[in-house]
């Protein structure tokens, strides 16, 4: 019996999730400029693209099976597993490594806003801890962790799509940003800048960039 696509339909549930993934979003990145607003908009709209499909009505899968001609009785995984015919196997992978970026990325995410915000209140140049391996480390986190929820686990073209875009909303915001901390420190930042990178550890430095969010992490607690 041919039942066709279906869908979980727990609307409640990506209500729930929706909410508090954006309270997060706007808890933890305090939006104040309009730039900052945009940026933090597209992240939002990443979030209810995703969760609104992801419990709800699986509206990617549902387009591109139609156009590719893929159709089958019951397509019930995710796009990566769906596309290339490896069903729940290909799901629970894709699900397990996007779930280990997703949560890695929200570790660095809140230790590099932790790190910031107790230079900020001593009105210090934040260099050390997760600054010392990239400029923005709340921003690389926040990228990982998109990427590993919205690109790995559970795709959609909207998720795919608003990624690329999310990344280039926060370089330049991020640009912006430098130009005022190069106001208020000088040729202190400046040196900075020529040695760290602004969202990419150097090579080799990964380990110890996700060692370093562990240890900060555990020193906060």
């Amino acid at each position: 019996m041919d039942r066709g696509i279906e869908h979980a339909g727990a609307w409640g549930i990506a209500l729930i999730v929706i909410v508090i993934a954006s309270w997060l979003l706007y808890r933890y990145l305090a939006p104040k400029t309009w730039r900052e607003w945009a940026s933090a908009g597209l992240v939002q709209a990443f979030i209810i693209a995703l969760y609104a499909e992801m419990y709800g009505f699986p509206l990617t899968i549902y387009l591109l099976v139609r156009f590719f001609g893929l159709d089958r009785g019951y397509i019930d995984a995710n796009l990566w597993s769906t596309l290339l015919g490896i069903g729940q196997t290909g799901m629970m992978i894709s699900m397990i490594v996007g779930y280990v970026l997703l949560f890695g990325g929200l570790g660095i995410f809140l230790q590099g806003w932790r790190e910031l915000y107790r230079a900020r209140q001593e009105d210090q140049l934040a260099t050390e801890g997760l600054y010392s391996f990239v400029r923005h480390p709340q921003y690389t986190g926040l990228f990982i962790a998109l990427f590993g929820e919205g690109v790995v686990h559970w795709p959609t073209v909207f998720s795919v799509g608003l990624f690329p875009i999310i990344v280039v909303a926060y370089t330049l915001l991020a640009r912006k940003e430098e130009q005022k901390v190069i106001e208020q420190f000088g040729e202190s930042y400046l040196a900075y800048m020529q040695q760290v990178p602004m969202f990419i550890p150097l090579k080799g430095k990964w380990r110890q960039f996700v060692e370093q969010s562990k240890i900060s992490s555990n020193e906060a607690q």
